[in-house]
């Protein structure tokens, strides 16, 4: 399981986390038939940084890196949420390449 806290990690968040998500995405469809694919990028994404970096929920937009936020959705996903914030990035699933700030969600496969 990851534990994903609005703060840097602490005892408390292991009794009391902001978000709970599955270590790997396979098991989301193991578990049920109709898996919810933003769950599964969100999974996908935590999964892969968390091994590198801290990764904690963003004020807005999904995930905070450091001093960098990151909202992550389907390739339709806009800057709507995160327009407003410095070194903010959409991660965008279902796209091959990136643009500006918006970066594949794939690509994130690579730092494992």
């Amino acid at each position: 399981m990851n534990l994903v806290s609005c703060k840097n990690k602490t005892i408390g968040d292991l009794t009391k986390p902001d978000k709970v998500l599955l270590n790997n995405t396979n098991l989301s469809y193991l578990y049920g038939e109709n898996a919810n694919i933003g769950s599964a990028r969100e999974t996908f994404f935590v999964n892969q940084l968390s091994a590198v970096a801290d990764v904690i929920l963003a004020p807005q937009g999904d995930f905070m890196v450091d001093n960098y936020t990151f909202e992550v959705g389907g390739k339709r996903k806009t800057f709507d949420q995160i327009k407003d914030i410095p070194s903010s990035f959409v991660v965008a699933d279902d796209i091959e390449i990136g643009h500006k700030n918006k970066i594949p969600l794939w690509l994130f496969g690579m730092l494992y």
